[in-house]
This record gives structure tokens, sequence and C-alpha cells, in this order.
């Protein structure tokens, strides 16, 4: 079975991957066509890297009352990272073979569930695409570590709401990796964003498969009601993803808890 070899350099922005089979001759691979998930460069967050879009939202209206997404997308050709902020994912943001191939944008939404925010945290692992399934580890393993970057930019680029709204930063967040491979397929807790933003957060609980943990993704009222808003996921790729994969038992597990 072949096998991914990374240079010894920081794997982020190589330009090229090796592929083995069994210590037979090392063969070299244009990592343009093979999506390794290069994502978002140094896992250092750098402010005047970021540019930020209020799409239809403004720093005054709290997420509780009105719809706040974010959409976080990095460009090779500028190095530099785009935060849309607005009522709905940016889905002009997502278009384009290069997205669509690579999958590296990371999308979140703020939620209030019986009363308490949230902030939940989407991250496309696999499916969709046999290269993205080839890849599945490591792609599992460079979107958790660069998951304090992300929420970094995140908070930079909103950094007025939270000013205004400090108990925002005692919201949980919630990390759901989307995976056709069992293993990768999960939910991750890292606590109040006050310390999901530290470099350690990506030692949060684990839900894998409905399993057991001492947390629980926070679950709307089934009937309509003031404490819960909004009352379904503006995540529209993350239902289609589950949509199509109604044979994976994770994803089922996801739907009914959303």
């Amino acid at each position: 079975m072949a096998s991914l070899i990374l240079p010894p350099s920081s794997f982020l922005h190589q330009n090229t991957i090796f592929i083995t089979n069994r210590g037979r001759k090392i063969k070299k691979i244009n990592q343009a066509l093979v999506p390794v998930a290069r994502l978002f460069g140094p896992s250092i967050f750098e402010a005047p890297k970021l540019k930020v879009l209020f799409i239809g939202v403004d720093d005054k209206k709290h997420p509780g009352n009105l719809p706040r997404t974010y959409t976080l997308t990095h460009s090779d050709i500028t190095s530099k990272l785009t935060l849309a902020i607005s009522q709905t994912i940016n889905n002009s943001q997502l278009q384009g073979w290069y997205n669509k191939l690579y999958r590296d944008e990371v999308v979140a939404e703020w939620r209030k569930v019986k009363g308490n925010m949230s902030l939940h945290v989407h991250c496309h692992i696999s499916g969709g695409h046999f290269l993205l399934d080839l890849c599945a580890h490591l792609r599992f393993f460079i979107f958790t570590k660069e998951l304090p970057l992300v929420l970094k930019a995140f908070a930079h680029g909103d950094g007025n709401l939270l000013n205004n709204y400090p108990e925002l930063q005692e919201a949980s967040v919630w990390v759901y990796f989307h995976s056709n491979v069992q293993e990768f397929n999960r939910v991750e807790c890292l606590g109040p964003l006050k310390e999901a933003l530290g470099p350690s957060s990506s030692s949060g609980s684990a839900i894998v498969e409905g399993g057991s943990s001492n947390w629980e993704v926070p679950k709307a009222c089934l009937e309509e009601c003031s404490c819960c808003f909004p009352p379904m996921s503006l995540i529209p790729w993350f239902h289609d993803l589950v949509k199509n994969q109604n044979d994976d038992a994770t994803h089922q597990w996801l739907q009914q808890k959303s």
C-alpha cells in the first residue's frame, strides 16, 4: 500500500509530496494535483494578513438575536485569509475549482441553545473526492493543529462583537469534523472560547459515533421556543453531507443532535 512521506520542513508550504510503495523507488508528484489540505500557511496568526468582510451584520446585534456565521478561506497567491461575517455562509467565497477540490475552508455559526450561547465550527475532512479520502488522516491532523489559528481569526475579525458582549468568551466551542472515514468523523468540545484560543486547545473532549463523554452536544428544543436561536443549523453543506451519507452511523447521530 502506498504511503505519504512528508519532507522534514513544514509541509504546509511544500510544493511536492512523495509516494513510496513498500520501500521501492520514490515518485515525485506536484502537490497542486493532490489536495493535502495546505491549510492557512503558518500556524502563527498574523492579523495584517486577515481580510474581514461584514455582510449584512454589524457588531451591535447579539448573535442570540440575529444569525451570525463565519466563512474563512485562504489564498495561496496572496497568502492571506479572508473572513466573511454574515447571516448565512458566504457561498460566493467557496466557488471555483480550487475551493471545490481542496475544501480547506472553515465555516462556523453562533447558536443559542436553551439559553446558552455556543460556537459551532465545521471542517470538511474527506468525502466528495477520492483524493480527499486518500489524505483524510493528514487533513484531520492539519485541521486539528490549525484550530487555534482559526479561532483567533474569528476572535480578531469579530473583536468588536466580543468586546460588546464579553460573555461570549465563555461560550463553548464545538468542532465538527466531517469525513466518510469513520475514525475522523467526530465532534470535539474545546471548552470556553477564551480557553480554546490557546495552543493547547486541540486536546478537547471528543465524541465519536455517539459515544459517552463528559460533554453533550447542545440540542435545540423540538418545539418553537424563545430559548433556542436559530432553531436549525445554518451550515448548508453539513446537511448535504449528512444526507449523502445515510449509511454512516456517526452522521445519523449528528443529524439527530442538530
